[in-house]
């Protein structure tokens, strides 16, 4: 269906329905709040009137809207934190005070060492 005959038999444009339709869903407004708005730039329309408008147009905007989401990466690495790792310790021979274990990805593994508590 074309997109001019969903819209036909209203009084209002096409920009100002499809305005007052994407404030309500786009901001998670009130059906008042969007009224105001569009009181502001010199609309005058009831929030009935949008809510009749948001029943009818509403899913259309709201799927063009969810559409253009962005999607997390889905590049295997995890978004969740976890306070203990599986992972055994790596040591490192990172310079420190006294001996340390490393648990980076980037230090060989057995490189403990121990270092003086002055260093030159």
């Amino acid at each position: 269906m074309a997109i001019a005959a969903r819209y036909k038999g209203y009084r209002y444009p096409i920009e100002i329905i499809g305005h007052a339709v994407w404030l309500y869903h786009r901001f998670a407004l009130s059906l008042r709040d969007v009224e105001e708005l569009m009181w502001a730039r010199g609309v005058a329309v009831s929030y009935e009137t949008i809510r009749s408008w948001c029943a009818a147009f509403g899913p259309d905007y709201a799927n063009q809207l969810r559409a253009r989401r962005p999607r997390p990466a889905t590049n295997g690495t995890s978004t969740r934190f976890s306070s203990r790792s599986t992972a055994s310790p790596i040591s490192c021979s990172a310079r420190s005070t006294s001996t340390a274990t490393c648990s980076t990805s980037w230090c060989s593994r057995g490189e403990t060492q121990s270092r003086p508590a002055v260093l030159p």
